[in-house]
């Protein structure tokens, strides 16, 4: 994001809010009470059809594209080794799914076909089937009252369904197997402080939404991930960058971004020595320098931390990592479970990319 581009000052509050047309903050902001919504589901017994004491052979995830899939891969990323049952993601429903096995469909497309067919498939073998999509037209014709359902309660745009998807994904994963049994409830009430955090009232230095936008601008930017659960969420926020503020990063493994900033000297890449003496009436526009944030888990920091130590282009951003908050009280995170920490971090990602939208007016 060049300065000419910016019109609105990130700490005017009353602008922001103006610029924010299509409510932009509200929807992103709408992770906490997504997830409560299907918490409420899971409590009115959406899922006891699902239950049982015959833990499953598999389970299976078929999602359309977009957020539905981003979830199903950080569900296998952080709850496949722990599961009863091996987390499989699939495109369709494969040829040897049967009685054992439990399928989620997850997509905002009741007439996708992949979706349509993966359930019909299930429920003519026998498989117990989870419906996280809008219950109607061909879907809901397809299973006929043999399927869970926790389709959407709340209107949001796509590229914020993230937590809600992730939410169910954890409901089911919890209804077959109680040994990963998780706090929903919990779970809401942290993405609700994260977007407190993150408001537009909020100025630059006790938010970490804005403050992610002032280490990114005028900077070529890489979302980089240690491992397969950081890398989906990387992907997942420049795929937010682009749709919502129309910024292009790139996301990529931790080890090919340290490789780009040892060895970049092409465009886009400016010695640290030489733009502290640029003048650009002289020199031309500077190049923009290349950013890389690493998400990072809590488990894996200091980790990521001895990696990037020699790199003053690299921050790391963990979901601890948040200002003080003004009275000079640290603002309390709970580092809690990966699908936690990842959760709050797609929020943030997502108010970031929001702001940068609104800044331009």
């Amino acid at each position: 994001m060049n300065a000419a581009q910016a019109t609105i000052d990130l700490d005017d509050a009353d602008g922001l809010l103006a610029a924010d047309r299509d409510g932009l903050l509200r929807a992103a902001s709408m992770g906490g009470a997504q997830v409560r919504a299907v918490a409420a589901a899971l409590d009115e017994g959406a899922l006891d059809s699902i239950g049982g004491d015959d833990r499953p052979r598999t389970i299976i995830w078929v999602a359309g594209r977009g957020t539905a899939e981003t979830a199903g891969t950080l569900l296998a990323a952080t709850s496949g080794g722990s599961a009863a049952a091996p987390i499989v993601i699939a495109a369709e429903a494969p040829p040897w799914i049967g009685a054992l096995d439990v399928l989620i469909v997850a997509g905002d497309d009741p007439g996708d076909p992949a979706l349509v067919g993966a359930a019909a498939s299930a429920v003519r073998r026998g498989a117990r089937v989870v419906v996280a999509a809008p219950y109607e037209g061909p879907l809901r014709d397809a299973t006929a009252g043999r399927a869970a359902v926790l389709e959407p309660r709340l209107p949001v745009a796509a590229e914020f369904g993230l937590s809600r998807y992730l939410a169910v994904g954890l409901a089911a994963l919890q209804s077959v197997d109680p040994r990963l049994s998780v706090d929903l409830a919990a779970l809401a009430d942290e993405l609700d402080a994260e977007a407190l955090r993150n408001s537009a009232s909020r100025e630059i230095f006790t938010n970490p939404a804005k403050a992610l936008v002032e280490r990114i601008s005028r900077r070529r930017l890489v979302l980089a991930g240690d491992n397969a659960a950081t890398l989906t969420l990387a992907r997942h926020g420049c795929s937010v960058l682009l749709r919502v503020a129309q910024e292009v990063a790139a996301a990529a493994g931790l080890a090919d971004a340290l490789a780009a900033l040892q060895t970049g000297a092409g465009p886009g890449f400016v010695d640290p020595a030489d733009a502290l003496f640029h003048d650009e009436e002289i020199d031309g526009p500077i190049a923009e320098r290349l950013r890389v944030l690493a998400l990072t888990l809590g488990d894996e920091r200091a980790v990521v931390a001895s990696r990037v130590a020699a790199f003053d282009d690299v921050d790391i951003v963990g979901a601890e990592d948040v200002p003080d908050l003004p009275e000079g009280r640290p603002a309390p995170v709970a580092a809690g479970r990966a699908e936690l920490q990842l959760a709050i971090l797609a929020v943030r990602l997502e108010m970031a990319a929001v702001y940068l939208r609104l800044v331009r007016g």
